[in-house]
């Protein structure tokens, strides 16, 4: 129907008559909240575009509260492609509200959209960008990785520009200097940011952060739909 030019908003009503709950995952941005605007029924937010990706934020939040201990005072480095990065955006309104200090490392063309910078300052986070790890790998308690998305960008010379510039291994993380207890974490998948050497560290939490996500959306469900308090 979609290939036929029926709106979201016709899908959605369509969609709310066979089901009690629906799980949207749309390229467009405000998809989600659009789809509740228009139906009865509970909408989960499965990502809208580059904008948020609140799901994977609670399995993020599960992750860190088992490996670190605590959700509280931590400080996080978010390294990679955080213009288009979903998962960064949903992540730090989360952690903003349990005193984290966030760093943003990422090329000039990929910071932070200036509207979630602008949100953040205003909730009194401790916000910092820079363009890479050296001076400040020995104060973070997470880095949270993500890969540079090659789907966003229009131009494929604009990609190349980027592609490659932050590489994350066992011996860079040794020669540069980390917390002993650091923990990296990674929404996936990864495509050349992260090399295999980490895979068997004690730094790395990303594939045990990927199986939480079983457990964490069925406990979601589960909530929205009543069956647990």
């Amino acid at each position: 129907s979609v290939a036929k030019g029926e709106s979201l908003s016709d899908s959605v009503k369509i969609i709310e008559g066979y089901c009690d709950i629906i799980v949207l995952r749309h390229y467009l941005e405000g998809s989600a909240r659009l789809a509740a605007d228009v139906v009865d029924v509970p909408v989960i937010n499965a990502g809208d575009g580059a904008n948020q990706h609140p799901t994977q934020t609670f399995l993020d939040l599960y992750t860190i509260q088992q490996t670190k201990g605590t959700l509280e005072g931590l400080t996080i480095g978010f390294l990679g492609d955080l213009k288009y990065g979903r998962t960064v955006h949903s992540l730090a309104y989360a952690l903003a509200y349990f005193g984290a200090e966030m760093f943003f490392i990422s090329p000039p063309s990929l910071r932070m959209p200036r509207d979630c910078m602008e949100e953040l300052k205003d909730r009194k986070v401790r916000c910092h960008e820079n363009e890479s790890l050296l001076g400040i790998s020995k104060k973070l308690d997470v880095i949270y990785c993500t890969r540079i998305q090659k789907e966003r960008f229009a131009d494929p010379v604009e990609f190349e520009k980027v592609r490659g510039v932050y590489r994350l291994s066992k011996t860079m993380l040794e020669e540069i200097g980390t917390k002993n207890d650091l923990k990296i974490l990674h929404p996936l998948p990864r495509v050349d940011e992260m090399d295999g050497s980490l895979d068997r560290t004690d730094f790395a939490v990303y594939f045990h952060q990927a199986r939480n996500g079983i457990p964490v959306r069925k406990a979601l469900l589960a909530a929205v739909l009543g069956a647990v308090e």
